[in-house]
């Protein structure tokens, strides 16, 4: 019997597995990086072990120091969750060496199923070997991992050789191997999955579908199961698929197989040989503890001759750190609160007060609804997300609130080309006339009430914000019966709330302030000096570093006074293991180049200065 658990990874997947482990009366161990010191993983363990010596971005990935580290914890198994080295089968086999229990699938398993060109290969499917002008468009796809990076949509010949670069730079980043394959592009089919569990005795489950189709940077956003509107006949082709690949690899342990659905054909596309982000929607239909069955299958425990019955529908949606309007940005900084409603569950890393840093993937939480039905359960998640308090950061809690509203999706005809045809539309700012006005109202109390009251009639309060890259500016006054504004009446005003009634309409602000940062309801503000610093300007057509990142190329050739075109890439920042372009805003001149390659820059660093034609 397993007493121990280490867990070979961070953030929300380390803690998911934590609770399950409590649950059961294991105990936990975390390893953390230098970054991850304070982290909610590693607090929330019994016993947290330091990975000396490698930096931060590669600390998940030394598989021999987290062997050190469960050996010299007293742990009796790794549990690896997902991302770094949870399909690396090297780290798998240094695991079992160590004479520890290993809580996912043989190595064999891992290594016919880790690289993408050789799974396909194992089920007769060849990726392209040239690629032509009849080819396209094509996907340019890392062969190990997964989580949308090293992969590349190409639309174009000449954009190929580019492609391929950004792609195996990436991929060995993020996964240690530059490896990459080109393969058709589907441009409207759905990313449909099965997850499987298989146990040491034979007995292989299909747990039903999940559809993934809604996702950005070939990462998923919004998941949910069972996949909408497949007919029978190809949701059963789906579940022998899936079991003849598990079957063909003698696998044991969850994992799941992903397709591609066009047509209604389903066309493979790899096997994950581990636990996935969206198994919670699988969990929630099923009435199963995936990570508990995974445990007792390490354990040689048999599964039952078949799997429980689904019940209802499950969706769930990824809150990222992130600005979507601004080509996905990740952000960091404190987050101040984050709490969900109660009926939905809640996945997450991280607490009130914990720090969002630069050197892992920008997810916050997973936030996970579960009704009779997909409109419920859809309706759920929606409402539960809106409400949500989320104070920090910019995020990407809007987009996802429109996305689950969005008619394509409410009616379950959404592809992976969702955000390709809405994202536009979907990331307008959410303009409420009267948020600035709250803000400066809860900020006004707390003074003398008659501060800023006089006998005569005076020039109001002027204050500004910023939000959605709009400046606002509003007017506010103290009277002999406390504040007031034009247009509305003061129905109540404190540091926390504020109540205003316009048209006979009465509405509440919930405001809360974090330096000149101000959240009212779900707005984020920023407060503006009442003077601005003219040398704080940025001079016409800077690019700046939009996150903390290294600079890892400058387009080939580009010098000061090279002549460059709108929407032309200049510089690429990689920032949490992925690479982000920075490109000219207009065509013109470029006047100034500040970027050099290996270079550290901060948000807000000038890396290049485009004059317009």
């Amino acid at each position: 019997m397993i007493s121990s658990v280490l867990v070979a990874n961070r953030g929300e997947i380390a803690c998911r597995v934590f609770r399950t482990c409590r649950a059961s009366g294991i105990r936990t161990v975390a390893v953390h990086s230098d970054a991850d010191e304070n982290a909610l993983h590693a607090r929330v363990a019994d016993t947290a072990v330091r990975l000396p010596g490698a930096a931060p971005a590669e600390t998940y990935l030394r598989g021999d120091l987290i062997v050190k580290a469960a050996l010299a914890s007293g742990a009796d198994a790794v549990h690896p969750g997902y991302g770094f080295l949870s399909e690396n089968a090297g780290f798998a086999r240094a695991v079992l060496d160590a004479g520890l229990v290993w809580i996912g699938p043989p190595p064999e398993a891992i290594e016919a199923m880790a690289s993408k060109t050789r799974a396909k290969r194992l089920l007769g499917i060849e990726p392209l070997r040239e690629v032509t002008e009849a080819d396209l468009p094509v996907l340019v796809k890392a062969a190990a991992g997964g989580g949308g990076r090293g992969m590349r949509i190409v639309r174009r010949l000449d954009e190929l050789p580019a492609a391929l670069e950004g792609a195996r730079a990436e991929a060995a980043s993020a996964f240690g191997d530059g490896e990459v394959f080109v393969e058709p592009y589907l441009e409207h089919g759905r990313h449909v999955e099965v997850q499987i569990l298989a146990d040491t005795h034979g007995t292989v489950w299909a747990l039903g579908t999940r559809d993934c189709s809604l996702q950005r940077r070939h990462q998923k956003v919004v998941e949910e199961a069972p996949a909408p509107g497949l007919p029978t006949a190809l949701r059963q082709e789906l579940r022998t698929l899936a079991v003849r690949a598990a079957r063909a690899v003698s696998y044991t342990g969850a994992g799941t197989v992903e397709f591609l659905v066009a047509d209604g054909r389903a066309h493979f596309l790899e096997m994950n040989t581990r636990l996935q982000v969206e198994h919670p929607v699988t969990e929630a239909v099923f009435g199963l503890d995936l990570v508990a069955e995974q445990i007792r299958i390490a354990e040689g425990h048999a599964l039952g001759t078949e799997p429980p019955h689904a019940r209802g529908h499950a969706v769930e949606a990824r809150l990222y750190a992130e600005d979507p309007a601004r080509d996905w940005a990740p952000q960091t900084g404190t987050l101040h609160r984050l709490a969900v409603p109660e009926g939905v569950r809640l996945d997450t890393g991280y607490t009130d007060g914990d720090t969002i840093g630069v050197h892992y993937d920008p997810m916050l939480a997973k936030v996970v609804a579960h009704a009779p039905t997909r409109a419920e359960a859809v309706r759920r998640l929606a409402g539960a997300l809106e409400s949500a308090v989320v104070h920090g950061p910019v995020t990407n809690r809007d987009l996802l609130v429109r996305s689950l509203r969005h008619p394509e999706f409410t009616s379950g005809r959404m592809d992976t080309g969702f955000y390709d045809r809405h994202l536009g539309a979907l990331t307008e700012p959410a303009r409420d006339p009267h948020a600035p006005l709250a803000a400066a109202l809860a900020d006004a109390h707390g003074r003398s009430r008659f501060g800023g009251w006089r006998n005569v009639p005076s020039q109001p309060q002027v204050k500004r914000y910023e939000t959605d890259g709009e400046e606002h500016e509003v007017r506010y006054r103290h009277t002999r019966e406390g504040l007031a504004a034009d247009g509305v009446r003061v129905v109540h005003a404190d540091a926390g709330l504020v109540v205003l009634e316009a048209d006979g309409v009465r509405r509440r602000f919930e405001v809360s302030r974090y330096g000149d940062q101000v959240h009212v309801n779900t707005v984020r503000l920023t407060a503006l000096p009442r003077f601005p610093d003219p040398t704080t300007q940025l001079a016409p057509g800077s690019l700046v570093a939009p996150m903390p990142g290294t600079v890892v190329r400058i387009a080939e050739g580009l010098t000061e006074g090279a002549t460059v075109q709108a929407g032309q890439g200049l510089i690429w920042l990689e920032a949490m293991k992925m690479q982000h372009q920075i490109s000219a805003p207009a065509a013109g001149t470029l006047s100034t180049l500040n970027a050099r390659p290996g270079q550290q820059v901060e948000p807000g660093t000038v890396l290049a200065v485009v004059q317009p034609t």
